[in-house]
């Protein structure tokens, strides 16, 4: 259910179109006003389409409020959890059927910078799709344990071996994706959550030839809410990574029969 009036009149940004961030929130009440803020001020004609999932804390009732308030902010209500990847794809069907040019994503969490988002932008009149990435040079993570770095330039590491994909940084949430890229990726296939549902665009995206261009991020643990990083995403992650490396060697295609 679509809460917010969306009026239709989406300003361009010069020479890519109509653009909109897919920000999905649970339990973000106190991070959400700072990343709305951050991205209004950092790319002005950038719409922001928050995706909530019934939030307990009151993180949807405040995005409302946002975007009653400002007429670029637009509010998508789903009726509870049930993972990242299934918020950032009715996100991004959302944003398709109001004919967005441009969709990026980014976490509300504040570990993506908005003032990073015009890197990305940048990029993106050469690629099809652009990931933020902390493993290349001149990216980062600030404030992360060492275990979790490890971890995921370990996961990545694991992915690019595994699949045969040239890429540093598959796991990350901060990203550029041109619409005809969205829709050339078979996202009715796509049931992959967390780490898994970034790795899974990006390995399609690979697969059918397009264009994809890392550009270097500094990621930033946060320091509000919650983190939804759990053992069990990981597992996942492992797991299907793995199931598809093996399909990929074996000559088997990825098809929505193996749950991807």
């Amino acid at each position: 259910m679509l809460t917010a009036t969306y009026s239709g009149v989406v300003p361009e940004l010069p020479g890519l179109g109509r653009a909109v961030v897919v920000i999905p929130t649970y339990n973000e009440l106190a991070n959400l006003p700072v990343i709305a803020s951050g991205v209004r001020a950092a790319v002005p004609d950038l719409d922001i389409l928050i995706v909530d999932d019934n939030s307990p804390d009151g993180t949807g009732a405040l995005a409302d409020q946002l975007a009653s308030n400002d007429a670029a902010i637009s509010v998508l209500h789903r009726p509870g959890k049930s993972g990242l990847g299934k918020a950032y794809l009715a996100g991004f069907d959302e944003a398709l059927s109001r004919g967005y040019d441009v969709i990026m994503e980014m976490d509300a969490d504040g570990s993506h910078q908005p003032e990073q988002l015009p890197d990305l932008l940048a990029a993106l009149p050469e690629a099809d799709l652009v990931l933020g990435a902390r493993w290349v040079p001149g990216g980062g993570a600030l404030n992360w344990p060492k275990h979790r770095e490890w971890l995921s330039r370990g996961g990545n590491f694991y992915t690019r071996m595994m699949l045969g994909i040239p890429l540093h940084d598959a796991t990350g949430g901060f990203r550029a994706f041109r619409a005809s890229t969205l829709r050339a990726l078979d996202l009715q296939e796509v049931d992959s959550q967390g780490y898994c549902f970034q790795v899974d665009l990006a390995w399609r995206a690979v697969q059918r030839g397009l264009r994809v261009q890392e550009v270097p991020i500094t990621f930033i643990e946060r320091t509000a809410g919650t983190s939804k990083m759990s053992q069990r995403i990981v597992a996942e992650a492992l797991w299907r990574v793995t199931v598809w490396g093996m399909q990929n060697r074996l000559g088997i295609q990825k098809t929505s029969n193996t749950k991807t």
